[in-house]
């Protein structure tokens, strides 16, 4: 066996090859709530906390259309502190006209996905456990090994229920439905 590599860390950055520049840099500003901290016409590096740059957009020559269904990256994962920061920024992206094409309370955490102008998969979440430990127990559970996808819901359904004060955790955790399939290809 082969000795363990030291891990990092952190991840820093993703970069997303695009041949929609534009349109992309302006999603991602948008989405994130960030910032641009460097562009010129072929590269922009986009920051929304205390990295000097989370998401770069780089426009190379002869980029092709993303083909769906190929291999690659499925979705990059972005985390709120609280059920209340996603149902905001849901909110928000609601009226900048982008909403999500799957939520889903996968057990581990609450979810909701949406899709960049090239399809790029985005997913903004909430960890639905205080620990990690909590979050492995359950990963580790019978009721997990039966759906490791989840149960979906309704955004509209969640911000009710958070504005009825309904408790948090009680909204975390996900229905028991039985097993269940992939979802469809968004």
């Amino acid at each position: 066996m082969s000795p363990q590599v030291k891990s990092p860390t952190a991840l820093a950055h993703v970069v997303l090859r695009t041949n929609n520049y534009r349109a992309m840099v302006d999603f991602y500003v948008q989405f994130l709530g960030g910032k641009v901290a460097y562009e010129n016409e072929y590269l922009a590096f986009i920051t929304y906390d205390e990295e000097h740059h989370r998401i770069a957009i780089l426009q190379l020559p002869e980029t092709a259309n993303k083909v769906r269904n190929t291999a690659g990256l499925e979705h990059i994962a972005f985390t709120f502190d609280t059920l209340d920061d996603l149902a905001l920024a849901y909110r928000q992206r609601k009226e900048l006209g982008m909403l999500p094409v799957w939520c889903v309370n996968h057990g581990p955490t609450t979810s909701m996905y949406y899709e960049d102008p090239d399809g790029n998969q985005l997913e903004t979440q909430v960890d639905n456990f205080d620990s990690v430990e909590e979050t492995d127990k359950f990963m580790r559970s019978n009721a997990f090994a039966e759906n490791p996808i989840g149960v979906d819901y309704d955004p509209e359904d969640l911000i009710r229920r958070l504005q009825a004060r309904e408790d948090d955790k009680s909204i975390k955790e996900r229905p028991n439905i039985g097993p269940r399939s992939l979802p469809p290809v968004h």
